[in-house]
């Protein structure tokens, strides 16, 4: 296959991927609007049934290679580590942010997540911002302030916990971005997602106690668990993951910007989510910071190619 060949249907998977992602979110959504669902029964199930699955599909092509990542200290400490604060963490407040919002919203909170990586790594280099750090920082921030007060300081647009669950989901996804790097460059990136999928799944599982629950269980529930768990997750990763190969860190991470879009787009088609031109600036503030990052991420690949 040639290199155009190859590009384009990394841009296809990456695309879908993130597609897949912000349809997970409306599910989600759906199921907390509809089926009295809570984020405290969806994620332990979610990321549990995710991580058996992938761990029992890797076991079928890899046989012993599954238990490699505790066969020493480092690796088992890196693991817990990647499994509570970074996968847990990140997902159940994520969810969370939905439940007390709306999946467009809870998204693009958690996509100020880039600039706060990007402050992380000039403080822990002890290094001034250059000026896009500086330009996608003013824009993330302007957004993340447009989309919860809608320009007026003395009130929240969005509900308070939302904006709280999706501040600590942006916080959580450094950790689950930087943290995972040693493990996914020993390991795989799959073993990594599965264990942590299934250790953070069942310690909230424990916590959570989800069985105490009662949801709504119909055929639309199934179905839109099914979709979470296989398309939202499984497929969603292993899509995403297979493009970033083919197109590079740099430009997945701009192409990932559709899920945000479709998670708004899916919100307001189906749910009726209804947002003002207030939020969709907001929206494209935060979007334009991702992608200030990322045109710069790719003139330095460039330049070291």
């Amino acid at each position: 296959m040639d290199d155009k060949k190859i590009q384009i249907r990394g841009i296809i998977l990456t695309l879908l991927g993130g597609t897949l992602w912000g349809f997970c979110g409306s599910c989600g959504q759906f199921l907390f609007q509809y089926k009295e669902v809570t984020s405290a029964w969806l994620v332990p199930i979610r990321l549990t049934s995710a991580g058996l699955l992938i761990l029992l599909l890797l076991a079928a092509r890899q046989r012993g290679r599954v238990l490699d990542v505790w066969k020493d200290s480092v690796g088992r400490r890196d693991i817990l580590i990647f499994s509570i604060f970074g996968m847990m963490l990140c997902q159940y407040s994520y969810f969370t942010a939905i439940q007390y919002s709306n999946a467009g919203t809870a998204t693009i909170l958690q996509y100020t997540g880039p600039a706060m990586i990007l402050v992380f790594l000039c403080l822990k280099e002890r290094k001034c911002p250059r000026s896009y750090e500086l330009a996608a920082l003013f824009c993330s921030m302007l957004g993340t302030f447009v989309i919860a007060s809608h320009g007026n300081i003395a009130r929240l647009a969005v509900p308070a916990k939302a904006f709280l669950w999706g501040m600590i989901s942006a916080v959580t996804l450094v950790v689950y971005t930087l943290q995972p790097a040693r493990l996914m460059r020993k390991y795989s990136t799959l073993l990594t997602l599965g264990w942590g999928m299934l250790i953070g799944g069942s310690i909230l599982m424990i916590l959570m106690r989800p069985w105490t629950m009662n949801p709504v269980l119909d055929g639309q529930s199934v179905l839109a668990m099914i979709f979470i768990v296989l398309f939202g997750t499984i497929c969603a990763f292993f899509f995403y993951l297979t493009g970033v190969r083919m197109v590079g860190a740099a430009n997945a991470s701009m192409l990932a910007c559709i899920e945000p879009v479709a998670a708004a787009i899916i919100s307001a088609v189906w749910l009726k989510v209804r947002f003002r031109m207030i939020d969709l600036l907001g929206f494209v503030l935060v979007i334009s910071a991702v992608f200030i990052i990322s045109l710069n991420q790719m003139k330095k690949e460039k330049g070291h190619g």
